[in-house]
């Protein structure tokens, strides 16, 4: 059943070790570094509550009847994905596409997971691990809950594959078996949402190619984010305790991003669905079509980003009186071009869904994934388009606290544009600012260039998934032709 935004905050105050500054928090929804993000997340639970949104936001569960969030649907034909789109482009406006993993993102993981549920019992799966991901995912849906997930082992060293070296006492591992499930030890990174989730999703992407196809390392489970060991630990806040004017996007959709510590942590076993399968784990996001659904997700995010951001260029050239001239004109043409290819890629993905082999409808992967590629070099690029066009009006923002102070005469005559109050125009570049300048616009260039992994990685799934033998073979068919007389 769907929960309203107060349901939410109360779930995650649960006595959860979360740590930022050298110090433990108290509670996640009233600490000022954190209670903000809380918020954000609480506003998207309220959306499917309104009566207006219900049938845009929510579906009736095949299980109990009751309204759930459509972001759990498993979609079984094209116009089920386009709703869950919809939806999907809701919450990412709310946010202006700078909380990356809303609640949706996880979501869509488990549907696409428990649509293929007996994936998991292949290899060294056991029978019960199908029934365990179907049941987590039907638990997860029926409950409204909020996940993060951590994905990445600590960095000590690289070995010559490129891979990350595997080490006990650093990189989460399967510690031992016990009747009541697997107790696990080690660290992982980044579990952005960590300390404002319900529960904590841990899998792997990939693993080190291994010669055993056993690894204690190859795990994918989820337990509470209250579970005893484990620990949260924030990195410096990026909301400032300012007002919404002086950082209106840090101080709403503040995501925190955290190290995560198990310390002899115990996984019921009805939580764990890989256990030391290396091939199981590796093929997960491939053979589940998770991958596809996710970076559906993703594009949903990537095009209320780019709206937001083409939306403060135009404001700004039109503040600024610079909108004629050519070099904005080409700026701003740059941005609706990302904005448009966004919206095509995940269109067409859509439009060339293809039913797999348990009976969901997947996104086609190649626009699919084009999205992650091409965000990662074009939100750098539009952060510096916003740069270029704002030029020295960013260092022109004086903060709320001036409008009301001595000068205020001075900086509402001096500070006005011919079509822009002085206070409107520094109010707008404060927006800008906390998008192409503040540390938290910071974060976000780098968390758009490295979500999906490095460019490298992004490059060879496109190999991987694109018909390359299709066009070199046209290029063969050309070539032959070329002893032609004719």
């Amino acid at each position: 059943m769907i929960r309203t935004g107060a349901q939410y905050r109360d779930s995650i105050r649960d006595g959860r070790q979360v740590y930022i500054g050298g110090e433990r928090v108290k509670d996640v929804t009233t600490h000022p570094g954190l209670k903000n993000g809380a918020r954000a997340i609480a506003s998207l639970y309220d959306m499917q509550c309104d009566p207006k949104l219900r049938d845009e936001m929510t579906y009736v569960s095949p299980t109990t009847g009751d309204r759930v969030g459509l972001s759990f649907s498993i979609p079984r034909t094209r116009e089920d994905l386009e709703k869950r789109r919809v939806m999907m482009l809701n919450w990412a406006r709310t946010t202006c596409g700078m909380m990356g993993r809303s609640p949706d993102f996880m979501n869509v993981t488990y549907a696409a997971w428990a649509g293929a549920a007996d994936y998991f019992t292949q290899g060294l799966g056991r029978p019960e691990f199908a029934d365990n991901m179907r049941n987590y995912y039907e638990y997860i849906r029926e409950n409204d809950l909020t996940l993060t997930h951590s994905l990445i082992n600590l960095q000590r060293s690289r070995d010559v594959s490129g891979m990350f070296n595997l080490k006990e006492g650093t990189a989460l591992r399967i510690v031992r078996e016990t009747d009541a499930g697997v107790v696990v030890s080690g660290a992982r990174v980044l579990a952005t949402l960590g300390p404002l989730s319900d529960e904590i999703a841990v899998y792997s992407p990939r693993l080190a190619r291994h010669t055993d196809p056993h690894s204690p390392f190859a795990l994918n489970f989820a337990i509470p984010c209250g579970t005893p060991g484990l620990r949260f630990l924030c990195r410096e806040s990026f909301d400032l305790g300012r007002s919404h004017f002086d950082h209106p996007l840090g101080s709403r959709f503040e995501e925190m991003d955290c190290v995560v510590f198990f310390d002899d942590v115990l996984v019921p076993w009805e939580r764990v669905f890989v256990l030391g399968d290396v091939e199981i784990l590796n093929e997960t996001a491939f053979a589940t079509h998770s991958m596809t659904h996710t970076a559906h997700q993703g594009a949903a995010k990537n095009l209320a980003k780019c709206e937001f951001v083409l939306g403060v260029a135009l404001l700004i050239t039109e503040t600024l009186g610079n909108a004629h001239l050519p070099h904005a004109e080409e700026r701003i043409g740059e941005l609706i071009m990302y904005t448009e290819l966004m919206k095509a890629c995940m269109r067409a993905s859509e439009a060339d869904a293809k039913l797999n082999q348990w009976g969901v409808m997947c996104p086609a992967a190649m626009p699919a994934e084009v999205t992650r590629n091409l965000f990662m070099t074009a939100y750098p690029r539009m952060v510096e388009i916003l740069q270029l066009l704002g030029s020295s009006s960013f260092m022109i923002i004086p903060s709320e606290a001036d409008f009301s102070g001595p000068l205020k005469p001075e900086i509402e005559q001096y500070l006005a544009t011919d079509s822009t109050s002085a206070r409107e125009r520094v109010k707008l570049f404060r927006l800008a600012w906390d998008i192409a300048g503040s540390a938290f616009g910071s974060r976000q260039v780098l968390y758009e260039r490295f979500f999906a992994s490095d460019p490298l990685t992004r490059a060879r799934v496109l190999k991987t998934i694109f018909p390359t033998k299709e066009v070199t073979e046209r290029v063969r068919q050309f070539l032959a032709r070329s002893d032609d007389t004719a």
